[in-house]
């Protein structure tokens, strides 16, 4: 580990715009600790970590992201509501404003970068308002080693400022928040939000048009683990689908929990050096490995807490979203480094509050092509204002907030991939089984695990008429019999109780499924359109 006080290089900031700042280059995640306290901008938690409220926003805001539309961007991003045009010239204008903010403040820098395999590393310099904020870097990203920081050259910059507002009617942002990617200038510029995801999503969202354009790599928004044998097993999901909770497994280690890189040599990389895990209704009984990470070190976000500083998981107060950040060495079971050969399996995760999609279920080619492209999940009541029943969403290739690129370029990437891989694809629903959300209940984690380990164990065999059934509305490989789960559990229809109810509400999705490909159908072949739902509603 680095010991940050003996280092001898020393950090300028004026060549950013950021005038006689008294800088805090490099500090150690005790003195960031401290200092937050000091400040009165956190406590301290029963288990040692610290626990921060990170303001107004507590999860990102995918409106008011940002990308300069310039030369380099222009002809390349899929433009839209996810990636809106911001103008060069206001950019320049908005930066000088937040390096004018910045300026005579303390303020706290660190050097690290993304990518632990070698070939792909980039080095990012990210400059913080808030200590706690560059303590949540140090976590998530990886960590230099002091001969590496003597000799540091910085490609990306991260300028974050929580406590500047943007003017939108001089700024040209939509309100006083804002998160921008000049990938000219190579920054990303982050004002007005203290919600710490913005930090590390910004950086990820760059990897998404740096690797596929000029690494010839796909980016994706998945964890990853890998066996005694070297089998790499891939998750993508939205959040609260379990990507981090099911790759989290003591008998596989831990390549990642979000962010990866599949190369042209075929091997995964972790984009990070730590996890950042929703908490909500976290135990030591069901997540033992992410409840032990919290201690000293990690970052607890607006979390409610009892007079002796014992975390409430259950507490919504604040936010459904309540977050832990750490870095990756506080999970005992992981890669070092954080990369991984020989991709077997691909996991896809959604949390079907539907109740109809099978808790498991086989994809061939055009099935994986097709629910990569649609990245399907659904919220449920509570979870956002005006949401009463459960709703279908939608985010292509399970990031859409994150991805400069239009979907069918990292849909045929991931379908080449594949296919020289060899991998096998699964549908995994750990939502509601039993009926929709608010008649049913949640997959039971036991379950969830049972059949992956089966996966990954070969306990599920190869597809034949007997193992498996081809469900009649989705047209999907669900298997009749797993080791540990329930025969009546593998079969949605049969845990209604009420075949028209069943078959009703999985018309109803279906016809979603098909409404929000709609927009992709230009783009995708036949082979990937038949690879969705067949069967319409009458």
């Amino acid at each position: 580990m680095t010991n940050y006080n003996q280092l001898t290089k020393t950090i300028e900031l004026e060549q950013y715009g950021i005038k006689k700042a008294k800088v805090r280059y490099q500090l150690s995640p005790k003195e960031l600790h401290d200092i937050t306290l000091e400040k009165g901008q956190g406590v301290e938690a029963s288990s040692g970590a610290l626990a921060v409220n990170t303001g107004e926003f507590t999860g990102r805001s995918p409106l008011d992201r940002f990308i300069v539309k310039d030369d380099v961007t222009r002809d390349n991003i899929w433009w839209g509501d996810i990636n809106v045009p911001f103008d060069p010239e206001k950019f320049e204008s908005l930066y000088t404003k937040v390096a004018e903010y910045l300026s005579n403040k303390e303020i706290f820098v660190r050097d690290c970068y993304a990518c632990a395999d070698e070939d792909y590393k980039l080095n990012i310099r990210v400059i913080n308002e808030f200590p706690w904020s560059n303590q949540f870097a140090y976590n998530m990203f990886l960590r230099p080693t002091e001969d590496e920081l003597e000799t540091f050259d910085a490609e990306w910059l991260v300028v974050n400022a929580p406590g500047f507002k943007a003017n939108p009617e001089l700024d040209g942002t939509r309100q006083h928040n804002f998160a921008i990617l000049n990938f000219t200038k190579k920054i990303a510029l982050i004002g007005g939000t203290g919600y710490t995801g913005e930090i590390k999503k910004g950086i990820f969202s760059a990897l998404n048009f740096i690797l596929p354009m000029y690494k010839n790599t796909l980016p994706m928004h998945c964890s990853a683990n890998i066996g005694k044998d070297g089998d790499t097993a891939i998750f993508f999901g939205l959040s609260g689908t379990g990507k981090t909770t099911l790759s989290t497994d003591p008998n596989r280690s831990l390549i990642g929990d979000d962010e990866h890189g599949w190369t042209k040599e075929n091997s995964i990389f972790n984009f990070e050096g730590g996890c950042y895990a929703k908490v909500i209704n976290l135990s030591a009984e069901n997540e033992p490995e992410i409840f032990e990470a919290i201690k000293p070190g990690a970052i607890l976000e607006n979390v409610i807490l009892d007079a002796e500083g014992h975390v409430d998981f259950a507490d919504t107060a604040i936010t459904q979203n309540t977050r832990v950040s750490y870095p990756i060495n506080h999970i005992e079971n992981i890669k070092v480094p954080s990369i991984g050969k020989n991709p077997k399996h691909i996991f896809f995760l959604t949390a079907d509050a539907f109740g109809v999609l099978p808790p498991i279920s086989k994809l061939t080619p055009s099935q994986a092509a097709y629910h990569f492209m649609s990245g399907y999940t659904a919220k449920v009541a509570g979870t956002e204002a005006g949401v009463v029943e459960p709703q279908p969403s939608f985010s292509a290739c399970f990031g859409a907030p994150f991805m400069p690129l239009h979907p069918a370029k990292y849909a045929d990437m991931l379908s080449k991939k594949m296919k020289e891989a060899g991998v096998s694809v699964w549908l995994v629903n750990t939502g509601w089984t039993g009926g929709p959300y608010g008649v049913g209940t949640r997959m039971k984690l036991k379950y969830t695990r049972a059949m992956i380990n089966a996966v990954l164990n070969g306990d599920l065999g190869l597809y034949t008429y007997d193992s498996y059934h081809i469900h009649s509305v989705f047209g999907v490989a669900q298997p009749r019999e797993c080791p540990g789960v329930p025969t009546k559990v593998l079969s949605p229809r049969a845990t209604w109780n009420n075949d028209e109810a069943y078959y009703k509400t999985a018309f109803k999705l279906t016809n979603a499924f098909r409404e929000n490909f709609k927009k992709f159908e230009a783009f995708a072949s036949e082979e990937i359109r038949r690879g969705g739902p067949q069967r319409y509603a009458f």
